[in-house]
């Protein structure tokens, strides 16, 4: 029997827990918000850490001596230390693939919605139970509109896909990706109608979308972002919100997370009529939930059996691993 720690209960992977029981497991489950003193604690004698949203630091890591493997129940990798980790030989793996239709659908939605004013009609049926087809309530077409995509990994070429579909004109920025259309962000920015976020969070893309960005944009477009909250600077975007300096946004993500209506940075979103928001649930599908635990359980059988961990991710920071893990390509 293993002790395996898993943190962000409030994410429900009832088949994970169930088959990690079944199999004579110590299960911990922690909540989203957990301090590091009990991490450190409850992980001293784990074997497997699953973790979704709950920062990994170096100290955890450190302290627990028994630890064969951490597992990433979802895709974004930044809140583990990954370089703790590769200095003690622990692999770390993700679940990259359950989720790229889904999110990119997810932000789809958030396209439409912006698109058609289904926030402010929605309000106006409620309010006043009809609205008549006056200037104010004028929506757009998607088709013959350019969408920009920053990022155009498995998401994002998702998302490409599905703009072509409307016969939307696709322009896309990542450095790593040879067919991305623009090698310059802000010309990228200045020509689209709509920009949807699609890259990983890392040292390089933090505050990506910064006030300059945000102002290269057209003053009747709209942002997108189900990939993290922190690739925009968020004060700069509730500044050219508040200014109309740009259409509006469509946010599934923030830096700091659960989004609240008082006492946050971004509390002033909830009152703008152009501003759609999610409470970071665009994976949250059944057949998406359905492959991320069958994926989950797949790495976690691996690490409790001593197994090399299959990466499936092209992230560098887990390629370079070079201890417990094999590489899907």
């Amino acid at each position: 029997m293993a002790k395996v720690v898993r943190t962000d209960r409030e994410l429900e992977v009832p088949a994970v827990d169930a088959a990690l029981r079944a199999a004579g497991h110590e299960l911990v489950l922690l909540p989203d918000g957990v301090s590091e003193e009990v991490l450190v604690r409850e992980t001293q004698q784990a074997v497997l850490v699953l973790m979704c949203y709950t920062p990994i630091t170096r100290r955890v890591i450190e302290s627990a001596n028994q630890l064969k493997g951490i597992v990433k129940y979802g895709v974004g990798i930044d809140a583990i230390d990954i370089a703790a980790a590769r200095s003690r030989g622990i692999p770390v793996v993700n679940v990259p693939e359950y989720a790229e239709e889904t999110v990119a659908e997810g932000a789809f939605a958030l396209m439409i919605a912006l698109a058609k004013n289904l926030k402010r009609l929605e309000r106006a049926m409620s309010r006043d139970g009809w609205a008549w087809p006056e200037q104010r309530w004028l929506a757009s077409d998607l088709a013959g509109k350019t969408v920009g995509l920053v990022g155009l990994g498995r998401i994002g070429s998702s998302f490409a896909r599905m703009a072509a579909g409307f016969r939307m004109r696709v322009a896309s920025y990542d450095p790593y990706v040879p067919a991305a259309t623009h090698k310059d962000l802000q010309a990228m920015l200045a020509e689209s109608d709509f920009v949807s976020i699609h890259c990983v969070l890392s040292d390089e893309t933090r505050h990506l979308i910064g006030e300059r960005e945000l102002r290269a944009m057209k003053p009747t477009a709209f942002l997108i972002n189900v990939s993290r909250g922190a690739i925009v600077d968020e004060a700069a975007l509730l500044k050219v919100l508040v200014e109309k300096k740009i259409a509006g946004a469509g946010l599934d993500v923030y830096a700091r997370e659960p989004l609240a209506k008082t006492g946050h940075p971004l509390s002033a979103l909830y009152a703008m009529d152009n501003v759609i928001l999610s409470p970071h649930l665009t994976f949250h599908t059944r057949e998406a939930m359905a492959r991320l635990e069958a994926d989950t359980l797949a790495r976690c059988r691996e690490v409790l059996e001593g197994r090399p961990v299959t990466v499936r991710s092209r992230d560098p920071r887990l390629r370079a691993q070079t201890r417990g893990v094999r590489f899907a390509d």
